[in-house]
């Protein structure tokens, strides 16, 4: 706690006061020492006392709030570190779980033929440029097939990316495209290996909002999945408090919208989460494709974020119930 109070970027708290005095109509002040006050009793940061709104809830509610401190405690306590590297590492990872890859990637050095590059874009229409390692879609690239007319000047733009895979782009379901055409819209689904219990904790759809990438950190939303039906049950929300009982941009309704191929889904990452039993709390990131479900990756920190916007909790009772029906926290 003395560390995280020395560490903290103060500036940036003062600044997320001023956005929910606006919200909340209550004074900064008030907002800074009930923020501080939630960050002593909850563990909770300034961003989870925002996203999950703290700040109307009760000492009950906020008991059940997925906090940063709360879900790094869960990470620490469940996944060994000596094997993180199997899901922080994109190639390591397409080749310990290539069952349920099913697309085709390289890796390159930064010292790849033009030959090899060649060879592996045949056929393809889209492919992406990921770095080995990183979060939250960062350092990602799609490129489509005019962009690799010029081949040599591709393979230079490969090549000075430095070490990194290139993926085949993948082709989601025509209903996955009906809620949002511009990127693949994945569903978030959480397994874990608890004392108590083993199985699926949530899943959330990551929806994109104009951009490539889902990602929430991207300014994509995410909405609850219910994990019997594969409906979406709240409307979507974005990191910034904006909810969409419809997608902005296509129109189609959220509440009610059912995944495709979602039992297909669980049951792949039922049998995923047992691959690397060492590691038994990941969020694994599924595509839907015609075929039925593919993996994009596993987390092996997940994020605690969209796991507690306040928009999918409209009772003010969070998530970290269902966590303890699987661990004692």
């Amino acid at each position: 706690m003395l560390k995280r109070l020395v560490k903290m970027d103060y500036k940036r708290m003062w600044s997320v006061t001023a956005i929910l005095k606006e919200r909340s109509g209550k004074s900064r002040l008030w907002l800074m020492s009930d923020m501080l006050a939630c960050a002593a009793k909850y563990n909770a940061g300034y961003m989870d006392y925002m996203i999950a709104q703290m700040y109307n809830l009760n000492h009950a509610q906020r008991k059940t709030v997925l906090t940063r401190g709360i879900n790094n405690k869960i990470v620490r306590q469940m996944n060994d570190k000596a094997f993180w590297h199997v899901f922080d590492d994109k190639a390591e990872f397409n080749k310990t779980f290539g069952k349920w890859i099913n697309r085709a990637w390289i890796t390159s050095d930064g010292s790849i033929s033009t030959q090899n590059l060649i060879a592996f874009l045949q056929n393809k229409k889209t492919v992406f440029l990921k770095p080995l390692e990183g979060s939250s879609g960062q350092g990602i690239a799609r490129f489509q097939e005019s962009d690799w007319k010029d081949i040599d000047a591709f393979a230079d733009v490969i090549r000075n990316a430095g070490t990194c895979i290139l993926e085949e782009g993948i082709i989601q379901h025509d209903k996955m495209s009906e809620l949002n055409p511009n990127s693949v819209n994945t569903v978030r689904i959480a397994t874990l290996l608890g004392g108590r219990q083993e199985g699926i904790v949530y899943a959330f759809l990551r929806i994109g909002n104009g951009k490539i990438m889902d990602n929430v950190d991207c300014g994509g939303m995410a909405a609850r999945v219910d994990l019997e039906s594969g409906k979406l049950l709240t409307v979507a929300a974005d990191k910034a408090g904006n909810t969409f009982t419809r997608h902005p941009i296509t129109g189609t309704e959220i509440i009610g919208f059912e995944i495709p191929h979602f039992d297909a889904a669980k049951n792949m990452c039922l049998e995923a989460m047992r691959l690397v039993p060492q590691m038994k709390y990941i969020a694994w990131d599924v595509a839907l494709t015609p075929e039925g479900p593919t993996i994009i990756e596993g987390n092996s920190f997940p994020s605690h974020a969209v796991p507690q916007f306040a928009a999918h909790y409209p009772q003010g009772i969070g998530i970290l119930p269902e966590f303890q029906k699987f661990i004692r926290i």
